[in-house]
């Protein structure tokens, strides 16, 4: 569980005749990760070369190309399909070679005349554009350009223009400034141009129409309404196109995937005039199907080893293998990077973990109920996408996490259930309501009482265990995976400096509780004094620090700088309570400002005021809810992420695995054999 799919390693060698029958049949297999053939010059693969395609590799890859265009053009893909029926391999490749060409001219004469279309609106739109400062010119355009003697000059200014030289000018006012249009002699151009600079002129280019720029302006308008219309008509065919045929399109499109892929597989392998080799990796439990099916496939003309693996470090490709319930958790494992092969695999302890902290910072049976209808709403947004589901799953878990602490902290948007608090409170006594309700209670003779005694130090206590224990184990696991992956010299003293923090961190603690007691933590205090108020605990913990230390010099002094972030890494869990303290404010000033100070007045005596006060609180009340639903999803996704990839993650994990993608598919909408 703590450890990826193991991998076997094996070499497949036969004649060229047995080719394509092994490509069909590894492709079906869906579990051979190939090692591509790359030329090197090893001597033991002297007279081998890269592979050729198979033959039809490029009239299937042709094909596949014209098809991926026109689902682009559609906008639809597999994911978007029912797979409720399967196409026949068979009738699939009589309807490409048949129908397809008819669909892909019909689509391509749709999408020519709709991008003609289009650009013929755009180009008449910034032709409006262009018109708009013109409304209202003193007169037709063809009027304000083509003379000899004189130059008209149009632009945006930011004050009135005046100018040194005679004129004829045309201002329109604006909010921004001033339009202007110019009339001047061709020998005054320059002086103008000159003058103009200093009112920060940004020029304008006079339209070639004729008439008033109403009247062009109108004309294109009718022009750019009849295109819409004849592109609204284009959508429609082609929407009709789509309905029709968009099964054989992306059965056709999962078909030729597969057979250029298969096609193009040589091109992966070592070949040479009568043979050819592949290297790859299977899961090794599966070792004996592969052994199994070549065998017959080819009837026996096949050669099939298992090879000695020389360094498990980096070659073999990681499969993650993970119980059903952490495979979501993966995705966060891919953000980060994906394990190595010999190294631990995290992702079942965060899968446990990541739902418990989020639980703990976001602990509201309300805000749970939400995020629950939350995921099971947005589940079909995210149809087909893996990692959308994956992530739609983690949100999922964590709303029940959040529904279960809720029941336990007594909480619901901020109010306290009908129970007290099953574990701890996290209640906060908001003003001098506490003190207002001891001093009615000893007016009246009675005892007085509070619903719920907050538990806000224990709860920081136990985040900080959390942190303890979690960056502890952080640090075994670091000292496993260096005795796994690492080699000599090396190999131990990066096994002496994971036990050496791990000792300097937890002498550290001895000598915290040797001198303090701390509420749920071990007090070493009260211990008989050896003298000098020096205490067992004392020495022993003095002791565990200058060992780690020693260890930890052993590797690097200068990771000695770094001791002092042991006590900020075990504090920096404290967020987990310290962020859902602050969901539980927010949560109850909400409630406070809503109910207590806008809503509550107003049902004494109802009026019209009154009623709109009424309407204004719900609101107050239902949108600082919402944020604080927003808030909490943040905070409660971020902060664990965080506590794992900064605090936990740096003590041990190393990444940079190469993932596991077997050739093959998995198909969805074509049979695998007719």
């Amino acid at each position: 569980m703590f450890h990826p799919e193991s991998m076997s390693r094996l070499l497949i060698v036969a004649s060229k005749q047995q080719l394509e029958p092994i490509i069909t049949e590894l492709y079906r297999m869906n579990i051979f990760h190939i090692d591509d053939y790359v030329e090197k010059g090893d001597r033991d693969w002297d007279g081998f070369r890269i592979g050729m395609p198979l033959p039809g590799a490029d009239v299937a890859s042709a094909a596949l190309v014209k098809i991926r265009s026109i689902a682009n053009a559609f906008g639809i893909s597999k994911d978007t399909i029912s797979d409720a029926e399967r196409s026949s391999i068979k009738e699939l490749k009589r309807r490409i070679e048949q129908d397809l060409p008819a669909i892909a001219e019909d689509v391509e004469k749709l999408l020519a005349k709709k991008t003609k279309y289009e650009s013929l609106v755009k180009e008449y739109e910034q032709r409006i554009e262009a018109l708009r400062p013109f409304i209202d010119a003193p007169a037709p355009l063809e009027l304000l350009q083509g003379y000899d003697t004189i130059t008209f000059i149009a632009g945006y200014v930011k004050s009135p223009v005046t100018l040194s030289v005679p004129c004829e000018k045309w201002e329109k006012q604006l909010k921004s400034g001033f339009f202007i249009t110019l009339a001047v002699k061709n020998s005054d151009v320059s002086t103008v141009e000159r003058e103009l600079l200093d009112y920060q002129i940004q020029k304008v280019q006079i339209p070639s129409e004729t008439g008033s720029a109403s009247q062009a302006i109108h004309e294109y308008e009718l022009k750019i309404e009849g295109l819409k219309k004849e592109i609204a008509d284009l959508e429609r065919q082609m929407e009709t196109i789509r309905e029709k045929h968009e099964f054989f399109l992306m059965s056709s499109e999962e078909f030729l995937s597969a057979d250029v892929e298969q096609a193009e597989a040589p091109l992966r392998f070592a070949t040479s005039e009568h043979a050819f080799a592949v290297t790859g990796w299977v899961p090794t439990q599966k070792v004996t199907k592969v052994f199994e099916n070549l065998d017959k496939v080819c009837a026996g003309k096949v050669y099939v080893s298992e090879l000695e693996i020389e360094d498990y470090n980096e070659m073999p490709p990681v499969e993650y293998h993970n119980p059903d319930f952490a495979r979501p958790t993966q995705l966060f494992m891919d953000l980060y990077s994906r394990p190595k092969y010999t190294e631990v695999d995290p992702t079942l302890l965060m899968a446990i973990l990541f739902p418990i902290m989020f639980g703990l910072i976001l602990g509201d049976v309300g805000y749970g109920i939400i995020l629950l209808i939350m995921s099971l709403g947005l589940r079909s947004f995210v149809k087909g996408s893996e990692a959308g589901n994956q992530l739609i799953t983690v949100l999922r878990n964590c709303s029940i996490s959040s529904i279960i602490f809720g029941v336990a902290f007594s909480e619901f948007f901020g109010f306290s259930l009908p129970w007290k608090p099953i574990w701890l409170s996290r209640h906060i006594n908001m003003g001098g309501a506490a003190h207002g309700a001891a001093t009615e209670a000893a007016a009246h003779g009675m005892e007085a009482t509070v619903e719920h005694v907050s538990h806000i130090p224990q709860l920081l206590v136990i985040s900080i265990w959390i942190g303890i224990l979690h960056i502890t184990l952080g640090r075994l696991w670091g000292a496993r995976n260096a005795a796994k992956m690492d080699h000599g010299h090396h190999r131990s003293l990066k096994i002496y400096a994971n036990i050496g923090w791990i000792l300097v961190m937890w002498g550290i603690l001895v000598l915290i509780w040797s001198n303090f007691a701390i509420p749920m933590m071990p007090d070493f205090s009260q211990l008989p004094s050896l003298g000098a108020g020096i205490n067992p605990a004392m020495i022993g913990g003095a002791i565990m620090l200058v060992v780690g230390l020693v260890c930890i010099a052993r590797e690097n002094v200068l990771d000695l700088m770094e001791v002092p972030t042991i006590i900020s890494h075990v504090l920096s869990y404290t967020r987990l309570i310290a962020v859902g303290l602050s969901s539980v404010a927010i949560a109850m000033v909400t409630n406070f400002i809503a109910i207590d100070m806008i809503i509550s007045p107003q049902l004494k005596i109802i009026s019209p005021i009154g009623i709109v006060l009424i309407i204004v609180g719900i609101v107050v009340f239902l949108f600082g809810h919402a944020l604080n639903t927003a808030l909490g999803i943040l905070g409660g996704g971020l902060h664990p992420l965080r506590l794992h990839y900064v605090e936990f993650f740096t003590k041990f994990y190393r990444g940079g695995g190469k993932k596991y993608t077997p050739f093959g598919m998995i198909r969805k909408l074509t049979k695998q054999t007719d």
